[in-house]
């Protein structure tokens, strides 16, 4: 028995859980796993969280905001954070993706996932954003879309990327980072998607919508989630559907937007800014952990990304993509397909 396995034993005695049976429930792209624990008519969810790879204590902080708020978090019943367990409410098995895969009405699952964010945005920036919580800021936008020419181009061309290039890149984003932020200031979830999202149907109102996969929550724009539900990179959705979510969004938040034509063109911004740090993510995830699997996503990523540098406070970054990643190289990379 390794020593990892000896400190969640105890971790699970200690909880009263020890005796329960064990069953792998799900993993993601970074180092946590997740188990379901059932025991009669009981059950829970056991997070493992490997130090130092990860750390629950964001995990943690912004379940507590979540919980506090109203909204349908994982109720907390014990923590390890020393080792990174967290025993966990069950929410069950009705996520998004496996309820629309089976024929449900995507529609009524979307507007109920936009009607949650409108609540957390109307709540304001002071009562939605827990003390101390990081800034999504330009620096944070600068690492993150840093990941395209770091692991996507070199992937695609063989080789590093021009550090000229580069600098023209981190240049362009500082420039339009201004268009980006002119919007709300809020808790940002920034994984929040089909696969994070699910239905519970013993809650009603915006209680149903159970959240998951919050931990790299941040302080910036409300554009931001909006935009990631409905820009998914694991699933295509249909463009009235979004135009009629985006335009709930916008009628729900009433005046606490800027105009209509600065929201669109925050919304822009962050598109790109998000499909061009997933395209990074996705190869990466491949070259270094392994995982192909997400290769499968980059031809709709390219997709999304070359509909967003369609709106005109994209024009210079569109110009550097035309010059840099000709059309040819917007799929996945060959090299990754032996």
């Amino acid at each position: 028995m390794s020593e990892r396995t000896e400190r969640l034993t105890e971790f699970l005695n200690r909880c009263g859980w020890g005796d329960a049976d064990r069953k792998l429930l799900a993993a993601d792209a970074s180092f946590r796993h997740y188990d379901r624990l059932t025991r009669g008519g009981e059950s829970r969810v056991l997070m493992d969280a490997p130090p130092p790879m990860e750390d629950v204590r964001p995990f943690l902080q912004i379940d507590r905001k979540l919980e506090e708020l109203g909204f349908s978090a994982p109720h907390v019943y014990a923590q390890d954070v020393e080792n990174g367990f967290v025993l966990l409410e069950d929410f069950g098995d009705s996520t998004y993706t496996r309820l629309l895969k089976n024929g449900a009405d995507e529609r009524e699952l979307y507007e109920l996932a936009v009607d949650l964010l409108i609540d957390l945005h109307h709540r304001g920036e002071t009562a939605a954003v827990p003390a101390g919580l990081a800034r999504y800021d330009i620096e944070a936008v600068k690492k993150e879309v840093m990941l395209f020419p770091d692991w996507f181009m070199p992937a695609a061309f063989g080789r590093e990327t021009d550090k000229a290039a580069v600098d023209d890149f981190i240049l362009l984003w500082e420039e339009v980072f201004p268009v980006a932020n002119n919007v709300p200031q809020t808790l940002v979830l920034r994984d929040y998607h089909v696969d994070n999202l699910l239905l519970l149907k013993d809650r009603a109102g915006i209680k149903a919508g159970g959240l998951l996969d919050f931990q790299d929550a941040l302080h910036g724009a409300a554009t931001y989630d909006i935009m990631s539900l409905m820009e998914d990179a694991r699933r295509d959705i249909d463009a009235g559907l979004l135009n009629a979510m985006r335009d709930r969004y916008i009628a729900g938040m009433g005046g606490a937007l800027p105009d209509r034509d600065g929201f669109l063109a925050s919304w822009a911004v962050w598109a790109a800014q998000r499909h061009v740090k997933v395209l990074g993510i996705f190869v990466r995830l491949c070259v270094r952990d392994g995982k192909p699997r997400y290769l499968q996503h980059l031809p709709r990523l390219w997709r999304l990304l070359e509909r967003a540098l369609e709106h005109p406070a994209l024009g210079k970054l569109k110009v550097w993509f035309d010059k840099n990643v000709p059309a040819e190289y917007r799929n996945i990379p060959p090299c990754l397909l032996k």
